[in-house]
């Protein structure tokens, strides 16, 4: 192990879609030193296996697959030359930003950073956090495992499937699978609504005459060595299995797409505050996390359902890390000096959870939030001290569709107390 830490002036953990604009924005803000760090063999991140089209209508205004839009990144990011570490697995982030990391070449190295952007993407739950019960057979995958080895390795893992969560890398490998020549036998939702967008369940369950079933688990495995089949039950306003609609459905492939997990051990080591409701990073209107000098971006402070979102978001972290380093490892405006965002009345979360009073350099803030459920005809409404704010009206939102409400300057510059809430109302 080398005990000399390196010294950057910016580390950017990940060089996934977040991780490359942050780095790619940092550089056109006048950094040179940056450093991204990534643990796979190619850097694009998830990227690399959507092979399906859709990505980049927002930013480049075309149809561009996975991995088109992610070329078009690491493109920049090596024509500025920023260095792009691969197969480099990070062991450690304290709080005082030195970053332990180990790769096959080097061993066990330290880097100590001036600032950190933590870019670390997401994961998928499996069917240990959903507790399905029943052996161990093979022939069950999470949805993002199953589209690696369909897209990048080129194996069929099964040929009679059943989709278990309507989330939207399911939804795609409903279609996908269905092109390669499985039988897709539905997709079944624990919920009353899909956790996906609309326009995947049109064109992949819709257009392929897939069924979705609403209000539906599975509620045990069957198979010893090789899955052989599912039950599946209705579940009642408590979500649990009503037995007498317990039937058995004869299949060789169980794909889980039951939600996605923000990727923050390491922010925990650096004693990043964490929001216990989403497992995403806490983070201010510059992306500054609780850590002075780190930030972060991407769904490693919240599941986006677009990379085009996530390129919005992590340019602006890569912006601001840019402006600390330049105010001499200072942020723009004093940490102290904020307002604190709370989600209430529908509204499951939002990000950012604080902005700062002196918004002079920070400009319009896009709120983002989530919802809990399915509302029709409401608005969203933004008070600070019993204020009215902002209202929005909405004809419908869902929890499978991010929201967006922007607070210009001039709205910030009428509130009035430390807190403002965010909410639904009638």
């Amino acid at each position: 192990m080398n005990n000399i830490a390196l010294q950057k002036d910016l580390i950017v953990i990940g060089a996934g879609p977040a991780g490359l604009a942050a780095a790619i924005e940092a550089k056109k803000n006048g950094i040179d030193d940056i450093l991204v760090i990534e643990r796979d063999e190619f850097a694009g991140g998830i990227l690399r296996q959507c092979i399906h089209d859709g990505f980049g209508l927002q930013i480049f205004g075309e149809r561009l697959t996975g991995p088109e839009y992610a070329l078009r990144f690491i493109d920049e990011a090596n024509e500025l030359g920023i260095e792009i570490l691969l197969n480099t697995f990070v062991l450690d982030i304290s709080n005082d930003k030195k970053v332990t990391v180990i790769n096959k070449d080097t061993g066990i190295q330290v880097y100590s950073a001036s600032s950190v952007i933590l870019s670390m993407g997401c994961r998928e739950r499996n069917r240990g956090a959903i507790l399905i019960p029943g052996d161990r057979p093979a022939g069950i995958y999470t949805a993002g495992l199953v589209q690696r080895l369909v897209n990048i390795d080129g194996y069929l893992p099964g040929k009679k499937a059943v989709i278990l969560g309507s989330g939207d890398i399911g939804l795609i490998m409903a279609r996908r699978l269905t092109l390669e020549g499985a039988q897709v036998l539905g997709v079944y939702e624990l919920m009353s609504y899909s956790s996906g967008l609309k326009r995947n369940i049109v064109q992949c369950l819709e257009d392929f005459n897939i069924p979705l079933y609403f209000n539906h688990t599975v509620t045990q495995v069957h198979g010893k060595e090789r899955l052989e089949g599912i039950s599946v039950a209705e579940v009642d306003s408590n979500r649990r299995p009503i037995p007498a609609t317990e039937r058995y459905i004869e299949c060789d492939l169980l794909v889980l797409s039951v939600g996605l997990i923000p990727e923050n051990e390491l922010s925990r080591n650096a004693n990043v505050t964490l929001n216990n409701k989403t497992g995403g990073i806490i983070v201010d209107d510059t992306l500054s996390t609780s850590v002075d000098g780190i930030f972060a971006c991407g769904n490693v402070v919240h599941v986006h359902d677009l990379v085009d979102f996530v390129t919005y978001e992590s340019r602006k972290a890569g912006k601001f890390a840019a402006l600390y380093l330049k105010n001499n490892n200072s942020n723009i405006a004093d940490n102290k000096d904020i307002y604190n965002i709370s989600a209430q009345n529908g509204v499951r979360y939002v990000v950012p959870n604080k902005i700062h009073k002196n918004n002079s350099g920070i400009g319009n803030v896009d709120m983002l939030f989530r919802v809990d459920n399915v509302y029709n005809n409401v608005s969203v409404v933004i008070e600070c001290n019993g204020k009215t704010i902002k209202k929005v009206p909405k004809k419908t939102v869902t929890p499978g569709e991010m929201e967006k409400v922007i607070l210009t300057s001039r709205d910030i510059s009428q509130l009035d107390s430390d807190e403002v809430i965010i909410r639904l109302e009638k």
